[in-house]
Parts: C-alpha cells; structure tokens; sequence
C-alpha cells in the first residue's frame, strides 16, 4: 500500500507538467471557463461557448461578430471593437449589446495589435479587424505576446480574419435574404448556414439560422449537422463567403 501512494505522489508533478505543456501547446487553460452566447451558436461552439483566454478567427460579418457578442455584453461583459470604423451604436444595439459597456476604437492605426493587445488587458471580450495586408495567419512576436496575453487575463478574442493558433474559425455561406418584392420591398431577414471547425474535432458543425429573423432576433433552424473536413492548416481558415458587413 505504501508503495502505491508513493508512487502516486511521485507521479503528481508528471501530471502537472504534463498539463502545463499540453496548455502551452493548445494556447489555453484545459479548465478555462466558457462564456456562455446566444443558445443558437451553443452546440457548433466547442464547449458550448467563448472560452476565456482563446482566439477565434471569424468571417468578415458584422452580423455573426455582434451575434457572439451580444450574450457577454448583456451578462455584464465589457466589449470592444478594434478597426471597425463602419459598425454603428444603433446596429450593436440591435443585437443587444450594452452600449454603456461597449468600447470603440475605429482607427487603431498600424500598431493595431499593440492597441489591442491593451484592449484585452482591461476588457474580456474583445473584437478586431487587421487592416487590409496584414499577415495575421504566421504569427509573429506580437501576435504570440497577444496570445500570452489574453491567457493570462482571460479574454476572449474575435478576429475577422486568419489567426493562428485560433480556438475554431467560425464561417458563414449561403445567404438569403427574405423580404424583397419583384424589385421593391424591404430587406426583412436573412437565413444562412454558419460553420464552426476546431483543432479539437475531426468534424465541422454546421447549422442554418436565420440571423437576423424578420424581428432582429437570431432564430436557428433544424438541428445541426456535422461534416468531416480534412486536418490540415487549410481547414481552418475562414473562406469570407460573406464579404459585405451586415
């Protein structure tokens, strides 16, 4: 018996290294906790949400961006939104995002991940736009401080773009768009297919949403479905179906 427990208190530090190296490689805590956001993105999120000290590389659409946001913000989550000079108060409050709680810096300038990099010293949700050119995809020391950072602090990062080391790429395809008349009429809602792919998984989870519905509201349709999608550096990156904010 007493060789057993010995054996287990000497192999605890083997654990423990093993965990740290194992979040070092995954650029994230194993027990991080999860932010919860809107229940229709719950079962394509791993975890079910934004997992605090994570990355996420998302497609370049304002309506998916203020969709994830818009949970954390209403829990009482300070947000901000970097290089987006285009998203306006009334569109992030339509979405239901706490405007009293809600930061933006419009025009960072070339040192846009230093800015945000302080960003997320002070705020746990934190969205951002690399400017045109920008090669986000290797990396680089200031991204990898970024990284740390946001560990460290736990705050969560939503990236219209490339990132590496991303928790999952979030993407969209196929809209359609519901209210127009034979050449007249008024945009109402707009139902397409959002995909989450992970690092985690060999499948890609996708489901149809109508986001927004009619209403502004999100609504999901069906139940989701998984697809298998090769493991390779070209599975995740985001294909930008959606190029128009909105």
């Amino acid at each position: 018996m007493r060789a057993i427990v010995r054996d287990q208190a000497e192999a605890v530090p083997d654990i423990h290294a093993l965990r740290d190296r194992l979040e070092r490689m995954q650029g994230r805590r194993l027990d991080a906790p999860v932010l919860p956001t809107h229940p229709a993105f719950t079962s394509l999120l791993p975890g079910g949400g934004l997992r605090s000290g994570s990355a996420y590389a998302i497609a370049r659409s304002m309506s998916l961006l203020l969709a994830l946001m818009a949970r954390p913000s209403q829990d009482g989550a300070w947000c901000g939104v970097v290089g987006m000079p285009e998203l306006g108060a009334e569109a992030a409050e339509k979405y239901g995002l706490d405007l009293d709680r809600l930061v933006f810096i419009p025009d960072p300038g070339p040192r846009w991940l230093a800015v945000t990099a302080t960003i997320a010293e002070v705020l746990p949700v934190v969205a951002v736009r690399p400017p045109a050119g920008a090669n986000t995809a290797r990396g680089g020391t200031e991204a990898t401080r970024l990284a740390a950072r946001l560990r460290d602090r736990g705050t969560v990062l939503l990236v219209q773009g490339p990132w590496p080391q991303a928790e999952a790429v979030i993407d969209v395809a196929d809209p359609r768009w519901a209210g127009l008349g034979q050449g007249h009429g008024y945009l109402a809602g707009r139902e397409l297919t959002v995909s989450v792919r992970s690092k985690r998984t060999p499948t890609a989870r996708r489901a149809r949403m109508l986001l927004p519905a009619a209403d502004g509201s999100i609504e999901l349709l069906g139940a989701p479905t998984e697809r298998l999608v090769p493991r390779d550096g070209a599975a995740y990156r985001p294909e930008y179906r959606e190029r128009a904010a909105g």
